[in-house]
């Protein structure tokens, strides 16, 4: 829910971000460090993801999937994995989640079989809203639940190595509040009973839980700075068309004349970029994206099939799938005071953080000619948008909103 309107039509594992959705990222790391053979417990919109991966031949990997029924806690679904996992240590990792490639190889390198466990923690500036961790030269003394104390920490990452043993333990953890079985409670109790946990560090700017709409935005940046390390034009690109930095255009992309282009970028197959329009560092154009005269994008994702036909400004948004701009749409994304960018989420006003931070639009969103969509807002699956008409509050889906116009006419004197 805190992703809408984003996940209103896909789970928000299949949210795209440099070049593949978030969760083809995840299992590419995870064959990286050695493992080939996954299970995926699913529920949310189980259909999507097990038809987007199969059974993992395109990634050279076999997956199987396991269907967890309902919200029943990560503990739960540590538990429904025992059968697949069998008497071996394993890796666990949470679909949501965006890190550096090599993250996962650490944790598998640094687990030994006189440990219960290895668990990844982020050093993080605020842990009041996460699992903070205490620890002890580099041992795990206890995980505390969402501090009320807050301040800067070390907080739970979500990617942990596991002993087998921990399905044993899974078995005597009580339910939490919620009903759940909470897998942060599990490892409290292995550690009050004898159990030893190596913690090791990643840096905040090299893991991103993407629970919140701006966080596919700070994925997006940190996979596009670890993925693009040069360039790679297998697509059209005419002359005239000026490229700079790393650029990404994919075999059946096609760049025309004064598009000005400033990497990183990433450009996916059957986009039309240009004429004369200017993509910014950090844009990733999805498939089948259209991109016309006059336009500008910075910082952003534009989702397949979307068009921005010309003469608008996407500023750090997020547009979905099969959009349609109108000319002369804008995204504003920053206040006049210059302050963090708020965004309701479950209907309360949340602080992004971000001093820019444009628009969010669900799929098969149309604006008319000159909209313009003030910082933070969301716009529901479906929803059109009249010509001449500003946004500053949330759209819900499949509604029209339309600002009219009084005209007034007189005989010319």
């Amino acid at each position: 829910m805190r992703l809408e309107p984003l996940t209103q039509s896909r789970p928000k594992h299949l949210l795209a971000v440099a070049g593949s959705p978030l969760i083809a990222h995840t299992l590419n790391a995870v064959k990286a460090a050695g493992i080939s053979e996954a299970l995926l417990v699913v529920h949310y919109m189980k259909e999507s993801i097990q038809a987007f991966l199969g059974d993992g031949t395109s990634l050279g990997m076999k997956l199987e999937y396991a269907d967890q029924g309902g919200v029943f806690g990560t503990g739960h679904a540590v538990k429904i994995a025992k059968q697949f996992v069998g008497n071996e240590p394993f890796l666990l990792v949470y679909g949501d989640l965006a890190f550096e490639p090599s993250t996962l190889k650490k944790a598998v390198t640094a687990y030994e079989n006189n440990l219960s466990g290895v668990i990844v923690g982020v050093c993080f500036e605020d842990v009041s809203e996460y699992g903070a961790m205490e620890t002890d030269r580099g041992m795990l003394v206890k995980l505390v639940e969402k501090p009320q104390s807050g301040g800067a920490g070390t907080i739970n990452g979500g990617i942990y190595v596991f002993s087998p043993q921990i399905f044993q333990l899974v078995d005597e953890t009580p339910k939490s509040m919620r009903g759940e079985i909470e897998l942060t409670s599990t490892i409290n109790l292995s550690i009050e009973k004898g159990g030893s946990y190596k913690v090791i560090q990643v840096g905040r700017n090299e893991w991103v839980d993407v629970g919140r709409p701006w966080n596919l935005l700070e994925a997006n940046r940190m996979l596009m700075d670890a993925l693009l390390s040069g360039s790679s034009i297998q697509g059209d690109v005419e002359e005239g068309a000026s490229l700079h930095g790393n650029i990404w255009v994919d075999k059946g992309a096609s760049v025309l004349s004064g598009a000005y282009i400033e990497g990183p970028v990433w450009i996916s197959s059957g986009c039309r970029v240009g004429p004369n329009c200017h993509l910014r560092p950090y844009t990733y154009l999805c498939d089948g994206v259209k991109v016309g005269n006059g336009c500008e994008i910075k910082a952003s994702i534009v989702m397949e099939g979307s068009h921005i036909g010309h003469l608008s400004y996407v500023g750090d948004s997020v547009i979905g799938a099969r959009c349609n701009l109108g000319a002369g749409t804008i995204t504003a994304n920053l206040r006049f005071d210059e302050k963090p960018v708020n965004v309701k989420i479950k209907d309360q006003a949340v602080s992004s953080g971000r001093k820019k931070l444009g628009v969010f639009l669900g799929d098969d969103v149309k604006t008319g000619i000159n909209v313009s969509l003030y910082p933070g807002v969301k716009v529901g699956q479906g929803s059109w948008i009249g010509p001449h008409t500003a946004i500053d509050r949330d759209v819900p889906r499949g509604v029209i909103v339309s600002s009219r116009i009084a005209l007034e006419m007189k005989p010319r004197r």
